[in-house]
């Protein structure tokens, strides 16, 4: 039987807060797909804010009608509409929305199409400096295409 010295317990037990400290996001996160017009420098700006939270990221480049035509076969209301489409275990995800709301869509599980945020609100993800954020909120898309605000993102 082995002994268990004061030295042994210390070292467990600093692993053990370590450990809990850096969960393994790239293992708990489910990977996201992500479908956008050719050369769009705010969508490649997203899928690296995407990247850079711990989201493996898959991109699809589609054209003009092509993707209008993704985004309203997959439930997005036109009304709610920008210019990149995300989808994540079976949720949509429309525009810039931060990677914490879509965690939270994931913790959460609602019953509903996903998540957006209409427009290129300046200093959401992928759009500048969140120093000099204008206004703007992530809206939750329900089944019937009614929307309600999720999270309001305040100007700075």
């Amino acid at each position: 039987m082995p002994h268990l010295n004061r030295r042994s317990l210390v070292l467990s037990t600093v692993s053990l807060g370590v450990a809990a400290a850096f969960p393994l996001q790239a293992q708990t996160l489910p990977p996201i797909h992500v479908a956008k017009g050719t050369g769009c420098e705010c969508c490649t700006a997203w899928v690296d804010h995407l990247r850079a939270e711990g989201f493996t990221v898959t991109e699809e480049e589609l054209y003009g009608r092509l993707l209008i035509n993704y985004k309203l076969d997959n439930g997005i209301p036109q009304r709610m509409t920008s210019c990149h489409t995300g989808k994540i275990e079976g949720y949509m995800i429309e525009g810039h929305v931060p990677a914490a709301d879509i965690r939270r869509l994931l913790r959460e599980r609602p019953d509903a199409i996903g998540l957006a945020v209409p427009g290129m609100p300046y200093a959401s993800p992928g759009m500048g400096d969140e120093t000099d954020r204008e206004d703007y909120e992530v809206f939750l898309i329900a089944r019937d295409g009614t929307t309600s605000v999720l999270t309001s993102y305040p100007a700075a």
